[in-house]
């Protein structure tokens, strides 16, 4: 069954994510160009990073407070401007750190109320049954765009460095365009004055603590998370040493994209062969295992393809746990909930590579990688035993979107 407003929504996201993904690699690249300090260049991802962690949980609140649609609208228009003035100014020779530190700022502010929203919106877009496959075609997206970005986005560089920028920004027009066109409300209508900020915020928090379903979410997502960045940070850095060359080094990474985008590609398929708690749980013991086993190849690429392959798991896992979110969550709670679990998992992530490069110095690089999968094998005994996937309902089947 053919369901317009998500090809219509997944079609021009394919292309605004595509743009982020080139603008992510060129923006440490300008930094470079115009300051030639790797520090500054690092200064600018951090402070980005650190605004997706802050404005996290406001843009849950925001999502369910606001109109989606606008929210969203507004999202892209800001980013429009902000990276075309950034392409104009470096045809005019007048490009400065602080512009590009604004930029990249406003770009992180806005692209976490826009995903928020929108994920938010998801279920007012698919039927339930849709669900699950609807996160499944948002993961290839994710890694698709992951594989084809950074590499368009140097080649872009490379010709001009106004480019990956201005390119960005005909892509939020595109993205623009889709989001309007889409018929369906994105909300349902809001029948109760909204609460305060901080009350709004405590009503999501509550919900999920709530919820042991949900609360089984944040014990499975956040250590997959950590694990797989903290494992794949340890063999860069263990490969490094051993004087890899960067070239090989990055097929790591590209061993880990393809590993996800494949398995966002088989999740259906895996959706429609086991329950939501069967598959959670087996994706949870498969992936402990296959990240112990990187401990043992520690020394050669090779150990990123047991880390692929746990990669190739996680479409599955997020399309069963997101799918099943979405479903279970009302309307009016859905950004606060997922901005919830994001922030959880996202927070584990960003500490992992610090916490990689204590464990690599302290005990070497094998004991690291044992320590990243136990924390996922800790996710599976809660998976195994928790009362929030007992007794699950089945998913329902797989519909074409």
């Amino acid at each position: 069954m053919s369901n317009r407003d998500f090809n219509l929504l997944w079609g021009s996201q394919c292309l605004s994510d595509l743009g982020s993904a080139v603008s992510t690699i060129a923006i440490p690249l300008l930094v470079l160009a115009v300051t030639h300090s790797p520090v500054q260049a690092g200064l600018v991802g951090t402070l980005a990073a650190l605004t997706r962690l802050v404005v996290r949980l406001p843009s849950g609140v925001l999502a369910d407070r606001v109109n989606r649609r606008r929210a969203m609208l507004t999202c892209d228009a800001v980013r429009l401007l902000g990276y075309a003035g950034l392409g104009v100014t470096l045809l005019a020779g007048r490009v400065s750190l602080t512009a590009i530190i604004a930029v990249a700022v406003l770009d992180a502010a806005c692209g976490t109320l826009f995903s928020t929203s929108e994920h938010a919106a998801l279920r007012n877009i698919v039927p339930a049954d849709q669900l699950t496959t609807a996160v499944a075609r948002n993961e290839a997206r994710s890694y698709g765009v992951s594989l084809a970005g950074p590499p368009l986005g140097g080649l872009l560089f490379s010709a001009a460095q106004s480019l990956p920028f201005l390119g960005n920004a005909v892509s939020y027009l595109a993205s623009m365009l889709g989001v309007a066109l889409i018929r369906t409300p994105l909300q349902e209508p809001r029948t109760e004055p909204p609460a305060g900020h901080a009350t709004a915020m405590a009503e999501g928090l509550r919900f999920v603590a709530g919820n042991a379903f949900l609360r089984a979410v944040l014990v499975i997502a956040a250590p997959l998370n950590f694990a797989i960045t903290g494992i794949l940070f340890t063999v860069i850095v263990t490969l490094q040493r051993h004087g890899t060359a960067p070239a090989v080094i990055g097929v790591a990474e590209t061993i880990l994209g393809a590993g996800g985008l494949l398995g966002a590609l088989a999740a259906p398929a895996l959706q429609r062969a086991l329950s939501t708690a069967a598959l959670i749980r087996l994706i949870c013991w498969a992936a402990a295992a296959l990240l112990a086993t990187s401990a043992l190849l520690t020394t050669s690429l090779a150990a990123a393809i047991p880390l692929g392959v746990a990669v190739f798991l996680g479409p599955a896992c997020n399309a069963a746990l997101f799918g099943y979110q979405a479903a279970i969550t009302p309307d009016r709670l859905q950004g606060r909930v997922v901005s919830v679990i994001l922030l959880a998992a996202m927070s584990a992530a960003a500490a992992a590579p610090i916490l990689s490069g204590v464990l690599v110095s302290w005990w070497g690089s094998a004991p690291a990688i044992l320590f990243f999968a136990l924390t996922v094998a800790g996710s599976a005994i809660a998976a195994t035993f928790s009362g929030g996937l007992r007794d699950l309902p089945a998913p329902a089947a797989a519909t074409a979107l």
